[in-house]
């Protein structure tokens, strides 16, 4: 089955996380793996029409140190992880968190994110992972219709999730029990599971809520708007410079039209996208020309995504005064 595609960040198309590390040390007897599953996701594959929404429900329970970890990777939906017992370390755009018993951590599609440094520690997981149609901060959430949750709840749910993006909590004992009870139905066949299977996932979208509120969430509107949406496409813009943009494909990028996105990005750095674009090429050629004293102007260009040495040396020298040799001379 094809792979859908996910979620656009600059120069790529990220999909969705199969877990084949998991899967094989599952197949070699490491670890239990049981789960529901649709597409290339691992576990048994819940029935066409039964809970669309869901891309991955299950767990894992690794009774020793494990020699695998899940890399950084995306997910098409909202991801819910429940760390039932023993320890985990989880990292999130950069950052590293050891999760302890009772952790909770939520994920949105546009966070990129890992789980063990770099291997698994002894632990039992629980996850779901569930599509909402969401693919960028600005994006409008929808819901499952066999959420039974009324509107207005939904409608906080949705505001709590969209507006803070804490990735880590510590559960209460009524969501870890709603956690526990989604696992335990992990025990039986897929078709015969369903009804019990969406009985439990409400339960957790309500004592997920209900956690958010006692907690007291922090909100920031910022977090689900457009802007939101350019920012973390420019942070992420110097890992991918090799590739040829355009205005109009960075604009697109962000599901905006150029002006608008020139505007948002002049909002935020005071200057045009591809003025962004060829300073941002600039530091990195810098750090190249300073840290590779053998590699070549020219394959310093390239690799920074300009389309000739000449062009490379006029956008330097406009920008710092020297060519790249003389800078590199200077060092």
């Amino acid at each position: 089955m094809r792979q859908p595609a996910i979620f656009a960040a600059p120069g790529q198309t990220f999909r969705a996380d199969t877990c084949e590390p998991l899967e094989a040390a599952a197949r070699a007897g490491e670890v239990r793996l049981e789960a529901f599953a649709r597409g290339r996701y691992p576990g048994r594959k819940l029935r066409k029409g039964v809970l669309p929404e869901v891309c991955s429900v299950g767990f894992w329970d690794a009774p020793r140190p494990q020699h695998w970890g899940l890399d950084w990777h995306r997910n098409e939906g909202l991801e819910l992880t429940y760390l039932a017992r023993g320890r985990l370390a989880f990292g999130l755009d950069g950052a590293t968190f050891a999760l302890k018993r009772g952790a909770l951590t939520v994920t949105r599609p546009w966070q990129r994110h890992r789980v063990g440094d770099p291997s698994v520690a002894a632990s039992k997981l629980i996850w779901l992972i569930l599509d909402l149609g969401i693919r960028r901060p600005d994006d409008a959430w929808r819901w499952p219709s066999w959420l039974v949750l009324a509107p207005k709840d939904l409608a906080r749910l949705t505001t709590l999730l969209r507006h803070n993006e804490k990735p880590v909590w510590q559960a209460g004992r009524n969501l870890a029990r709603a956690f526990e009870r989604l696992g335990d139905v992990m025990e039986g066949s897929a078709q015969a599971s369903a009804s019990r299977l969406a009985l439990h996932l409400n339960e957790l979208a309500v004592e997920l809520l209900e956690m958010l509120e006692r907690k007291q969430a922090r909100l920031d509107e910022r977090l689900a708007s457009t802007e939101r949406t350019v920012e973390l496409f420019l942070a992420a813009l110097p890992r991918h410079l090799e590739h040829d943009w355009s205005l109009d494909e960075m604009a697109a990028e962000c599901g905006l039209a150029r002006t608008r996105f020139a505007f948002y990005c002049r909002r935020l750095t005071n200057i045009s996208p591809l003025e962004f674009l060829n300073r941002t090429r600039v530091e990195a050629a810098k750090r190249l020309l300073m840290e590779d004293a053998g590699r070549s102007v020219t394959d310093v260009a390239f690799a920074c995504g300009f389309k000739s040495s000449q062009y490379f040396a006029t956008v330097f020298r406009s920008l710092e005064g020297r060519t790249p040799r003389a800078f590199r001379a200077s060092l």
